[in-house]
């Protein structure tokens, strides 16, 4: 799920479901539209998104360095604790996933973990699970023994699952846990982008515990907005709150700081977070950024640097094997 722009809620603010899941075919069109200009591969995106939009070229740029932020970390830990060619076996676990399509690039690449779980709310999971039924080259990605119900919103295979559920009931999330056939042991990649900000920071303490307890060697992979009591950071709040969905969590976690500390004091070992300029300028790969910034003509410096020091990207770690010394930013 994903806003346009960026913003942040006021705490008498109720989020409307309906309006929170439409952010989520604003971020596959804006993917689409990365993928048209061709900022990254992506071969199924295609497929959940109606009608084509161009987006201008910050938003395609900021979509680019947030999909590049995430796919390098994950093949980080895709990669750790490997010996040779003895691929450890890992899981990920996508929470709020939308019509995300990571698994069947990965399969496609030959990189997908031992399993991929997906959760999001029904309206959203009917859809995709629709989707995946409706097209044979996602569905053969599943293999032979694959079974998808469009009423439940569910598919199910060895290593792929898709079901439905409110991350905010935990007593739900440990059900579907368990459906899905998660080992809590297995090193496992958490991803919540653009989800839990959605929510009351009640609700985000209690999932943020929930999965430190529950994953001893694990990360967890945020991607939120900060800094809604500047200027710039006033005008998103505006935006969103607009369409109905307010970031209900934004003033509990405004700062860099905040997001490590919701981190640390709900269990999880260590903590980083970088804001998206600084991730942009020293993390992503400076050849690919060389690359993309070819790709459009590009005058919007002064709002580009706003824009990204108004996202973040935040990741707690749970290292109980050790594997993950060299994982996340270098200085």
């Amino acid at each position: 799920m994903e806003p346009a722009g960026a913003g942040g809620g006021i705490a008498a603010a109720r989020s409307s479901p309906a309006a929170v899941q439409a952010t989520n075919d604003d971020a596959a069109a804006s993917k689409l539209s990365c993928v048209n200009k061709g900022y990254m591969k992506d071969d199924y995106v295609h497929h959940f998104v109606r009608r084509t939009t161009k987006r201008a070229p910050i938003i395609n740029r900021g979509y680019y360095a947030r999909w590049s932020v995430l796919r390098k970390l994950m093949l980080q830990f895709l990669g750790a604790g490997n010996v040779g060619s003895d691929q450890k076996r890992k899981q990920i676990l996508s929470l709020g996933a939308g019509f995300d399509t990571t698994f069947f690039q990965l399969q496609g690449e030959g990189l997908a973990p031992y399993l991929y779980v997906e959760l999001d709310f029904q309206e959203v999971t009917s859809k995709k699970a629709a989707i995946i039924n409706h097209y044979n080259e996602m569905k053969e990605k599943l293999g032979p023994e694959a079974t998808i119900s469009v009423e439940k919103g569910e598919v199910t295979s060895t290593h792929y699952k898709l079901f439905s559920a409110d991350i905010r009931e935990i007593p739900k999330l440990d059900r579907v846990i368990c459906m899905a056939g998660m080992d809590p042991s297995l090193p496992t990649f958490i991803i919540a982008e653009c989800v839990l900000i959605y929510l009351d920071p009640t609700s985000t303490d209690a999932i943020v515990s929930w999965a430190s307890e529950k994953f001893s060697t694990a990360i967890f992979f945020l991607y939120e907005q900060i800094h809604p009591d500047d200027a710039f950071g006033e005008q998103m709040i505006r935006n969103l709150e607009s369409r109905g969905c307010p970031l209900l969590g934004i003033n509990a976690t405004p700062t860099l700081g905040h997001k490590e500390k919701l981190l640390l004091d709900h269990g999880w070992k260590r903590a980083v977070a970088r804001d998206m300029l600084k991730i942009y300028n020293d993390f992503i790969d400076s050849a690919e950024r060389r690359r993309i910034e070819r790709l459009e003509l590009f005058d919007e410096f002064e709002e580009w640097h706003m824009m990204q020091e108004h996202y973040c990207v935040a990741y707690g770690i749970n290292d109980a094997e050790g594997i993950f010394d060299d994982f996340g930013f270098k200085e």
